[in-house]
């Protein structure tokens, strides 16, 4: 059965200083809350009989309500009992009817549902991969008020048995948390549910995927048949490389109209941030070699016909980044590379030369698109001279 105790809530102060009067229910090892409505400075709080101290105005006045909501509790305690849920017992206690809420996987279909209206494909995947894995621990739906630390902790703990990685354990936590808290927002369940106080979301530093210049070296005197699968990945990676890190899929959707006086303009997709690149010989190079001049797309991965940032351009581009970490991947063992090239080690190693040819971290950063330690650090990076940037890009690719 479940039981009910006054308490000042004294976790999270209130903006002028006080504290909630809560009423505290536990039932079976969960605890739920209920506001009183009433907030008062902890001085004035007797935690030993739970009630407000008698020098404070109206003493009186506000124990005799809060005795009344107690009994008011422990009858609905009663009441319920047998089909105890926090919800039905908050809506009897304030004679509102208890409204139908929508499950964990619901509430999800309908955030996807938005982001692919307007082609927010990439969250969609990763929000749709989270629920997936969450619901198929459990083998059913969820209300969100089911969703409590202890089944986070043996979801994380079946996570890490299955052999994931700490950072993709992570990364379906803060999609999980982040579904959670619009949910709080769109009144589904209440802040005092919330269950990742206490359960821990650490990422590890990515390994590193940089390589050094002289590799670089290597992977280009490399003797490629042209437009084979090999050649292209190469030309692909070093057109990442010379653009300053820019992502695949950044790449991918390039068009003509993005250089503009000998620059790339463009806004990464990801952060929105937007970008100003010079385009060098080794640069408009690569391009010639692979621009289709028939396109609106300076490379041949997207066709015209397919919608932006959809559904069907994200698996298109996820394929090609696929095929070409497979053949940069055969390149790496053929040039025996301690690590593994990918279509991503680009921008760790434009990162890396530029820090070994002693390029401070905040030129680094803005070259990257990163913000560099704190807010008034940003409003500094704000005011690198372009031509610093275009030094710093011509050293780490010449």
């Amino acid at each position: 059965m479940a039981n009910v105790k006054t308490k000042l809530d004294t976790r999270r102060p209130k903006s002028d200083g006080t504290y909630n009067i809560i009423f505290k229910i536990r039932h079976q090892k969960k605890v739920y809350t209920i506001n009183s409505g009433t907030s008062i400075l902890e001085q004035y709080w007797d935690h030993e009989n739970s009630e407000v101290k008698k020098e404070y105005p109206n003493a009186k006045v506000i124990n005799l309500n809060l005795l009344k909501n107690y009994f008011k509790i422990e009858k609905a305690i009663l009441m319920v009992e047998g089909s105890f849920s926090i919800d039905k017992l908050r809506s009897m206690v304030k004679g509102t009817p208890e409204k139908q809420t929508k499950s964990f996987k619901q509430f999800t279909d309908e955030l996807i549902e938005q982001m692919l209206a307007t082609n927010n494909t990439g969250n969609a995947i990763v929000y749709r991969t989270a629920t997936n894995r969450l619901l198929n621990f459990c083998k059913k739906d969820v209300l969100f008020t089911e969703i409590d630390y202890k089944l986070l902790d043996s979801f994380k703990h079946h996570l890490q048995v299955k052999g994931l990685k700490p950072n993709s354990i992570s990364n379906y936590f803060r999609t999980i948390r982040a579904i959670y808290n619009k949910a709080i927002k769109h009144k589904l369940v209440s802040r005092d549910n919330y269950p990742f106080y206490d359960i821990s979301i650490k990422s590890q530093r990515t390994a590193n995927r940089a390589i050094s210049k002289a590799a670089i070296k290597d992977l280009m005197n490399l003797s490629l048949e042209e437009n084979s699968a090999s050649w292209k990945a190469l030309n692909y990676f070093m057109l990442s490389f010379y653009l300053r890190g820019i992502s695949f899929t950044d790449m991918a959707y390039l068009k003509q109209t993005n250089i503009v006086n000998d620059r790339i303009e463009y806004k990464r997709r990801k952060t929105h941030k937007n970008y100003s690149i010079k385009l060098f010989k080794c640069t408009k190079s690569i391009i010639s070699k692979l621009q289709d001049s028939n396109s609106c797309y300076l490379l041949p991965i997207i066709n015209e016909n397919i919608v932006e940032d959809s559904l069907e351009a994200k698996k298109v581009i996820k394929q090609w980044i696929k095929t070409t970490n497979k053949y940069l991947k055969r390149l790496s063992l053929e040039l025996q590379c301690e690590i593994s090239i990918t279509t991503y080690s680009s921008r760790y190693s434009f990162a890396s030369i530029a820090k070994h040819l002693g390029y401070s971290n905040e030129l680094i950063a803005e070259a990257l698109g990163h913000q560099y330690g704190n807010r008034v650090t940003n409003i500094y990076l704000d005011t690198f001279d372009v031509n610093k940037l275009d030094a710093m890009h011509y050293d780490v690719i010449a």
